[in-house]
C-alpha cells in the first residue's frame, strides 16, 4: 500500500512540476487530459475494481456534474465556482444513493442493463428538457474559475492544470482512504464471496452503497472540471464514448489498483493523441491495441507489475 501511496504522490508532484514549466499550450492540454482521465477512471475503479460490479451508466453522474456546474454557474443562477463544483459532486452523489438503492440489490446483466438505462433517460432528458439544458444545442460559454483569474501566471491552461492537480489530488486521497476504511474492506470481501462476507456479519448493501456513493461523487468532481474547461456541455457528455474511454482506462491500468487508473489515463490519452494522425484507421488501431494488452496483461499495467515484480512489489507495500 506504501508502494502505491508513493506512486500517487509522486505522480502529482510532476503533474504540478509540468503544470509550472511547461510552455506550450498544446502539452497543458495534454496534461488537463490525464488529470481528467485520472479522475474519472479512479471513481469507475472503486466500483470495478473493489465493489465487483460493472456499471455502464456511471457516465451518468459524470454528466449531472457537468450540467449542474453549467447551469449553476449560469447567468441566471450566477453561483460562484468555489461553489457550483462541490454542489455538483453533491448532485451526482444524491443520484448516486438513489440509483444505488436499485441496482445494488441487483445481480449481473441487471446490474449493468439498469446503471446503463439510467443515463439514457439522463441523455434523453438533457436532448429534450428545452428550457433547462437548451437541447441539443448545450450550453456554452461556462464562467471560468473567477479564482484562476487573481494570479496572472494561471491565465490561460496552466490554471486548469493547477485546478486538476488540486482535484485529482483529491480525488486519489478519497478514494486511498475508502480502499483502507473498513468499508473498502468490506466491499473486496463481499466482491471475492458475497456468502462468506454475509456469514460474519457484512451487510452488502450497507458497504456497497458507500463504495458507490463516493464513487459517484468523485465522478461528479470530473464532470465540473470537465465542464469548466471545456466551456461548454451538451447531452453528448451522457452517451457511451466516455463509458467506454473510461472503461478502457481502468482495464488497461489495472482494476482494483489505485495506481491503475493514473497509469491507464497516461497510456490511452497519449495514444489517443498518437494516433490521430492515423485518421480513418486510429480507432481500428487503438482497438488492436487495447486487445493486446487485455489478451497478454489480463490484469492490466499494474497485474504485471505485481507478477513481474513480485518481491518489489511486497517490500514497498509493506515498508
Amino acid at each position: 500500500m506504501n508502494f502505491e501511496r508513493n506512486a500517487m504522490a509522486a505522480f502529482l508532484v510532476i503533474a504540478f512540476l509540468l503544470g509550472a514549466f511547461l510552455q506550450n499550450e498544446y502539452l497543458l492540454h495534454i496534461l488537463i487530459l490525464v488529470l481528467l482521465y485520472t479522475i474519472l477512471s479512479a471513481s469507475l475503479n472503486l466500483i470495478v475494481g473493489y465493489v465487483g460490479e460493472f456499471p455502464l451508466g456511471h457516465v451518468a453522474f459524470f454528466g449531472l456534474g457537468a450540467y449542474s456546474v453549467a447551469i449553476l454557474s449560469s447567468p441566471d443562477v450566477g453561483w460562484p465556482m468555489l461553489v457550483t463544483i462541490p454542489l455538483a459532486a453533491v448532485i451526482a452523489a444524491v443520484a448516486g444513493w438513489f440509483i444505488g438503492r436499485i441496482t445494488l440489490r441487483l445481480n449481473g446483466p441487471f446490474f449493468v442493463i439498469v446503471t446503463l438505462a439510467f443515463a439514457e433517460v439522463l441523455r434523453l432528458l438533457a436532448s429534450n428538457w428545452i428550457g433547462l439544458t437548451n437541447g441539443p444545442m448545450g450550453i456554452s460559454g461556462i464562467a471560468r474559475p473567477a479564482i484562476l483569474d487573481w494570479w496572472p501566471w494561471l491565465h490561460g491552461k496552466r490554471g486548469f492544470v493547477m485546478m486538476g492537480v488540486v482535484l485529482t489530488a483529491f480525488t486519489l486521497f478519497v478514494t486511498w482512504r475508502v480502499v483502507r476504511s473498513s468499508a473498502g474492506r468490506a466491499a473486496v470481501t463481499l466482491r471475492e464471496n458475497n456468502y462468506v462476507a454475509q456469514s460474519v456479519g457484512i451487510n452488502p448493501l450497507r458497504y456497497s452503497m458507500f463504495v458507490f456513493v463516493v464513487a459517484a461523487f468523485l465522478a461528479g468532481v470530473s464532470g465540473a472540471y470537465y465542464a469548466t474547461y471545456i466551456s461548454f456541455v451538451g447531452p453528448e457528455v451522457f452517451a457511451f464514448p466516455f463509458t467506454a474511454t473510461m472503461i478502457i482506462i481502468v482495464l488497461l491500468g489495472g482494476k482494483g489498483s489505485l495506481v491503475g487508473p493514473i497509469l491507464g489515463a497516461v497510456i490511452v490519452t497519449l495514444l489517443e493523441e498518437y494516433l490521430r494522425e492515423f485518421k480513418e484507421v486510429r480507432l481500428s488501431l487503438f482497438g488492436l491495441i487495447v486487445m493486446a494488452v487485455v489478451l497478454f496483461a489480463p490484469d492490466g499495467v499494474m497485474g504485471y507489475v505485481r507478477r513481474r515484480f513480485p518481491i518489489f512489489y511486497k517490500r514497498a507495500s509493506h515498508a
